[in-house]
């Protein structure tokens, strides 16, 4: 990728951006997304994916032809912050990117299409529906992004990612993103032939060090330990859980003891969601609690802590969750609240992950990488000496 080659307000944003070199899987895919290949985009989570086809795709765009690229994400979050770096690298150029995703005014959304903007980013269910009413012509569709694909072809989504497939051209680009692709190669290489794969996640050292943690816990002492976390004077972070319903119960004790949390679910409504959002990034919030649907994207400028409530249910879930920390250099804190039984499960994914996990402890309203009985205890000490006396 040489930006040199950036028509005049890409170039003038790379420069106000402050660039000064591309990262690596934006330099490595970028010759073959402007040529016009069908490519597979692997990278750690952090390491630069949106604007490694963002920035070709927007380099090609032409002003006044409506619906050239499309976008598709796995959550709404996603889409809307896919949409926020689409617009602050379209400044300048007078052309215009549409949010279309699902819980937002679809006949607002179907008024922005009128105004024939070049790039559109949203969620399947919307889209589909919007491509059914005619509202985008998908022939028009020059490139399909699919960001987070591996997610996107799962259940119930897939059925629709199917129907936007048929629905558009078939000379049209398709790009698939996301860290953890290479567990669904198999399945993209079946619907697409000539498929090119661009995986960079063993020489990408762009993330920074992350430490990896279990503590020791009850079941019933779980919200406890978040709640002596939350009172600690550095601490602000994500806190995952497997479940909407326990999520929801450990919601209400954190409040009742008067704790800045919000949460993240699919339940609610767009607004709330992004009340959420906006309430942690500004830090009025010290915890977003919330399930896998913010592991996926979802950018937190230097977070320093992921707290795994549960033990995910997958090494991809461990991944994409531990990769709200570390971004672009920055380093961070996963810690994975365990029982004695679930402690076998959290050790098999950090095997396969090839992680280094080390016990911690809450102690007196820190965390502690040394077990508190095991500190210097003077008594202990004395005590000690006493007995190598005896022996003597």
């Amino acid at each position: 990728m040489n930006n040199q080659d950036f028509v005049p307000f890409l170039q003038k944003n790379w420069d106000e951006a402050g660039f000064q070199k591309p990262a690596l899987i934006q330099s490595k895919v970028y010759s073959s997304i402007i040529e016009g290949k069908n490519l597979v985009g692997i990278a750690p989570t952090g390491s630069g994916k949106t604007l490694a086809y963002l920035l070709p795709l927007i380099n090609k765009l032409e002003a006044g032809k409506a619906s050239q690229v499309l976008v598709l994400t796995s959550s709404q979050e996603l889409a809307m912050q896919v949409v926020e770096v689409a617009r602050k690298w379209l400044t300048g150029s007078g052309m215009k990117v549409q949010a279309l995703i699902g819980g937002a005014n679809v006949k607002r959304q179907q008024e922005a299409l009128k105004k024939k903007p070049e790039l559109l980013i949203g969620t399947p269910g919307r889209v589909l529906e919007l491509i059914t009413a005619k509202k985008i012509k998908a022939p028009n569709i020059k490139t399909l992004v699919f960001d987070e694909v591996d997610q996107l072809i799962q259940g119930q989504s897939l059925q629709l990612i199917q129907k936007i497939l048929k629905a558009s051209d078939n000379e049209a680009q398709h790009l698939y993103f996301s860290a953890t692709a290479d567990a669904v190669l198999a399945e993209l290489q079946q619907f697409e032939s000539d498929l090119l794969v661009v995986d960079v996640s063993a020489e990408d050292d762009s993330q920074g060090e992350v430490q990896h943690f279990y503590l020791e816990t009850t079941d019933r002492k779980k919200v406890d330990q978040l709640r002596r976390m939350l009172n600690m004077p550095a601490f602000w972070g994500m806190i995952f859980f497997n479940q909407l319903n326990d999520m929801g119960n450990a919601e209400e004790k954190l409040l009742f003891h008067h704790l800045p949390v919000v949460s993240l679910a699919s339940d609610q409504s767009k607004i709330s969601r992004k009340s959420a959002i906006e309430q942690f990034k500004k830090h009025q919030a010290l915890g977003l609690l919330t399930t896998d649907l913010a592991s996926r994207g979802l950018d937190i400028e230097a977070l320093p802590f992921v707290i795994n409530a549960d033990v995910p249910l997958s090494e991809e879930s461990y991944l994409h969750r531990a990769g709200r920390v570390g971004r672009m250099g920055n380093s961070g804190i996963v810690i994975s609240l365990v029982t004695p039984q679930e402690k076998s499960d959290l050790t098999k994914i950090a095997k396969k992950l090839d992680l280094k996990l080390k016990p911690i402890y809450l102690f007196g309203g820190e965390l502690l990488t040394e077990e508190p009985e095991k500190q210097s205890d003077p008594k202990k000490k004395k005590s000690k000496k006493k007995k190598g006396k005896r022996r003597k």
